[in-house]
């Protein structure tokens, strides 16, 4: 059934749009944080390291055009791709800084050290990586799961769109419908004033 694969554009869209805010917000906080003092080190906005952009700026992204994806498209193997794609960015939120060593020089992090005091640097872990990751990851498992199943609503939808397909494709077939010059039905009166037969 070719019409199971599109969804109403309502089943994801309240996950759509967080998944672009939340998106947005992992892409620029590392920017726009040390205006608010909220930051890791280097503190200076708008300045770019390596560590900012692979462990930031580009899961962000991801983020932010896997919700875009899940908000826009009805189509449900582009949806599931759009929220793998979050997915996968969350979970990189969540866990890039603790692999990060492995390709920085002395095994150390490489987005720095979180400045402030104790509960500060708390608060910037949290919503810089491994909260936001988690609700990211969370957000869009929510729309794999729902994706992934064919409620009853879908596969009713699913089978009037078909219907309605078939109904228009049986109607462009049939030449009684779209040809004026087709033989009228036998049995049928001919065209009025046109009466063979009649007396003169």
């Amino acid at each position: 059934m070719a019409g199971i694969l599109r969804v109403p554009r309502s089943r994801g869209a309240l996950s759509g749009v967080l998944l672009i805010v939340l998106g947005t917000w992992g892409a620029l906080i590392p920017l726009v944080g040390p205006y608010f003092h909220y930051a890791y080190t280097p503190d200076t906005a708008w300045s770019l390291t390596s560590g900012r952009i692979w462990l930031e700026i580009v899961p962000g992204a991801a983020a932010f055009v896997g919700g875009l994806v899940v908000l826009i498209s009805s189509l449900r193997p582009v949806v599931m791709f759009g929220a793998w794609l979050a997915a996968l960015a969350g979970a990189w939120f969540a866990v890039g800084v603790t692999l990060s060593p492995l390709w920085t020089t002395g095994a150390v992090s490489a987005i720095g050290l979180p400045i402030g005091g104790k509960i500060h640097r708390i608060t910037e872990q949290i919503g810089f990586f491994t909260g936001l990751g988690v609700v990211i990851a969370f957000l869009a498992a929510l729309v794999i799961g729902r994706l992934s199943v064919i409620g009853v609503r879908d596969a009713r939808l699913a089978e009037s769109r078909d219907a309605r397909h078939a109904v228009r494709d049986s109607a462009a077939a049939d030449p009684a419908v779209n040809d004026p010059a087709v033989d009228p039905v036998p049995g049928e009166d001919p065209v009025p004033g046109d009466r063979t037969g009649a007396v003169g």
